[in-house]
């Protein structure tokens, strides 16, 4: 999804559009995350950028769009741009961590 939203549109409430806004991206979230993965692949994983335009955007974690869509909206911003691409995503294992405390 690469997209511009409009947070300002005439006839609509403000706060009613930002809430359709972050539902079609929760929407859009939902959807990809329900295709079935490739070989190899444990999870869909996102790469997300968001800026008030496309030339201004930079790279966010998925978690903080919502925020970031709501700051946007409280600083008077007329639109933003927001970028989501699903890549397949595969889990790394952390290595456990052993201390060797000297017990006499």
């Amino acid at each position: 999804m690469k997209k511009t939203f409009n947070l300002k549109i005439d006839g609509k409430h403000p706060e009613r559009l930002l809430e359709a806004i972050k539902h079609e991206i929760r929407k859009y979230l939902a959807r990809e995350r329900r295709k079935p993965l490739p070989k190899g692949a444990d999870f869909w994983d996102f790469d997300c950028r968001f800026g008030a335009s496309e030339e201004t955007a930079e790279a966010v974690r998925v978690g903080a769009i919502t925020e970031l869509i709501n700051a946007s909206a409280a600083s008077g911003a007329e639109q933003f741009y927001i970028e989501l691409l699903a890549r397949p995503g595969q889990r790394v294992l952390k290595t456990p961590v052993v201390s060797y405390d000297k017990a006499e």
